[in-house]
């Protein structure tokens, strides 16, 4: 199975876009996937068309009620499968945060589901409970970056976080930085994509996703871009960043279609020490990040 994450602590790098896109064109190919909206503004959500009934009916049920996400996937006119989101998720950390394996709640429930499934995750920026627990989750994790001139902050502050997290995982994330509203006739564009090639080299995508008003409209009519604008610039390019990935392996599609990824072995799950070393590295990406907005920590 293949999960993948979208996630930047940065806001406004099209996370939700690049979620949206990426699972209306898994189904377009065949796959079934399933996407999860782990962020409380729940602008997947709405753009999905999905109503969601009460809290408990979306994501928040998995961590107030241990419901399966069976339980709480919606269908969706994209062709997609969704667990949708609702603002209580804000309310996770508070509530939940200390709770006894929250942050492998996520990848505990993907565990029970079926095999052979591409699950795609819109994450919130915030870090916390959310957050952590799909990189715990996850095969891999797509890092969008916008081209403007805080891109490389927020792809190092990626980058502190998820090495914080990998000696508790025994395992490298394996991940993809993803460059973002790009305009080659702009120099800040130009600049960021080679600082970020400089640093990241593979692991940043050949394909860059550019700026374009069809993506930018799609959401507004309840579609992903391939039902909006089939034939426009934004369309092309994700057709391309998914046969990218697909070449890489990152994600892989079988002959019958669907999406599928070698799951990398994590530590076993329910484990007290497990459970320990999960919140000692939270505590300390949360502490390096304090450091950051505090300004002691250039980042």
């Amino acid at each position: 199975m293949a999960r993948i994450a979208v996630f930047n602590q940065k806001g406004g790098v099209g996370k939700t876009t690049t979620t949206l896109n990426l699972a209306g064109l898994l189904a377009r190919r065949g796959a079934d996937p399933l996407v999860i909206d782990l962020d409380p503004q729940a602008h997947l959500t709405r753009v999905s068309g999905v109503a969601v009934p009460r809290p408990e009916a979306s994501l928040y049920g998995l961590y107030a009620h241990g419901t399966p996400l069976a339980v709480l996937t919606f269908p969706t006119r994209n062709g997609w499968k969704l667990v949708p989101s609702h603002i209580e998720l804000s309310k996770i950390d508070t509530r939940f945060g200390k709770g006894h394996g929250v942050l492998g709640r996520l990848d505990t429930a993907l565990n029970r589901e079926p095999p052979g499934r591409a699950v795609l995750m819109d994450v919130c920026p915030m870090l916390g409970v959310l957050s952590l627990g799909s990189v715990f989750a996850a095969d891999g994790v797509i890092v969008p970056i916008s081209s403007d001139y805080l891109a490389m902050h927020g792809a190092m502050q990626m980058e502190r976080t998820l090495k914080a997290l990998e000696p508790v995982l025994k395992k490298r994330v394996p991940r993809r930085y993803l460059i973002t509203r790009y305009d080659g006739r702009r120099r800040m564009s130009v600049d960021v994509e080679r600082q970020l090639r400089e640093r990241y080299g593979d692991e940043v995508c050949a394909t860059r996703i550019a700026e374009n008003v069809s993506l930018a409209e799609s959401p507004g009519s309840n579609r992903d871009v391939f039902e909006h604008a089939p034939d426009s610039r934004g369309a092309k390019h994700y057709m391309d960043l998914l046969d990218e990935l697909l070449a890489a392996d990152f994600i892989r599609l079988p002959e019958n279609g669907t999406a599928t990824a070698a799951r990398i072995p994590s530590p076993a799950a329910g484990t007290t020490l497990q459970q320990q070393n999960i919140v000692r590295a939270a505590a300390a990406v949360a502490a390096g990040l304090r450091l950051v907005h505090g300004g002691r920590k250039s980042g």
